[in-house]
């Protein structure tokens, strides 16, 4: 009698699982953290409220980290600093407002569709860095998606939200080039942007600057567990671990290939969940940015031999 041995999983096969399963997580996180910005006002939470929450879990889960974070940053240019910080609680009013002012397909596909043209833009005005004529052609569709989406998308939207969108996109391409240029590892990145957001966040709130349900006494829990489940956790936490597990099976190039598939999952999902019309101007603008971000990651950086001091496209984008 013969016996038949099914082969084993090679080690690259269960590497290419990992990381396959990984970059499915984080787009799913990405498109969860646009849905749940933009509906924030059906919880009843002040953005001050969302801005606690969404900080103050990472906090609170790595003040075993803090310390050693505090002792790194000494040595840290004043300048990088700065620009790590502004990933936190600016990027985040910046998304929120924008979200508020135009739609979550719209806030997902804005935001991290343009931090591959701002970080190129922001390279070339500091260093005069090129691109590859390949990555030209693919930023020359992310511009006309945007354009697309200021001229065929009406109702809703206006000029003013996709502006604040594009600031946001902006913000973050300047935390994508102090992350290049950081010494700290992702664990201390996410803690000091965490905790300076969160102390922040406690005082703006706390003086009305920001309006804040909760020091008016009033508190939805079961909204802030969700949303601290969602933003704290999700979003601050296990996108960052997901796309450092992908980048690590994969490569950079297909995961960052890949996250662009959230701004069309955000899409998707938005119109059972928010209501919002999925209309030929969002498809135009969906269909632009996606395969011009997913085309700017998987062609070559530079036609020079000297690489790019931060690629954006491995970036990740929340």
């Amino acid at each position: 009698m013969t016996t038949f041995v099914l082969p084993r999983p090679s080690a690259l096969s269960r590497r290419t699982v990992v990381g396959i399963a990984a970059v499915a997580a984080v787009v799913c996180l990405w498109s969860s953290f646009a849905l749940s910005t933009r509906a924030l006002e059906a919880t009843g939470m002040g953005i001050g409220d969302a801005a606690i929450v969404r900080f103050g879990v990472p906090a609170v889960l790595l003040a075993p980290w803090i310390p050693r974070t505090l002792r790194r940053l000494r040595g840290e240019p004043a300048t990088v600093t700065a620009l790590v910080l502004l990933a936190g609680l600016p990027h985040f009013l910046l998304f929120a407002w924008g979200a508020h002012l135009t739609s979550a397909a719209l806030t997902g596909l804005l935001v991290p569709g343009t931090v591959p043209l701002f970080v190129t833009i922001l390279l070339f005005l500091h260093r005069r860095t090129t691109v590859s004529r390949t990555r030209l052609i693919a930023l020359a569709a992310i511009v006309a998606g945007v354009a697309a989406s200021t001229i065929l998308i009406g109702g809703i939207v206006d000029a003013g939200g996709i502006a604040v969108l594009l600031a946001a996109g902006l913000v973050w391409a300047a935390y994508t080039i102090g992350l290049a240029r950081t010494r700290l590892d992702p664990v201390g990145v996410i803690a000091v942007v965490s905790v300076a957001s969160l102390l922040a966040a406690l005082a703006l709130a706390a003086t009305g600057a920001m309006p804040s349900q909760a020091f008016q006494g009033n508190v939805d829990f079961p909204a802030w567990a969700a949303y601290a489940l969602v933003q704290g956790v999700g979003t601050g936490l296990l996108s960052t671990a997901c796309y450092v597990v992908a980048v690590k099976n994969l490569g950079s190039s297909i995961p960052a290939a890949a996250g662009a598939l959230s701004p069309v999952l955000t899409a998707l999902v938005a119109v059972p969940l928010l209501g919002e019309p999925l209309s030929a101007g969002l498809v135009v603008a969906l269909v632009l940015i996606t395969c011009g971000v997913a085309a700017f990651a998987l062609a070559p950086a530079r036609t020079a031999s000297r690489p790019m001091a931060s690629d954006p496209a491995s970036a990740p984008n929340r």
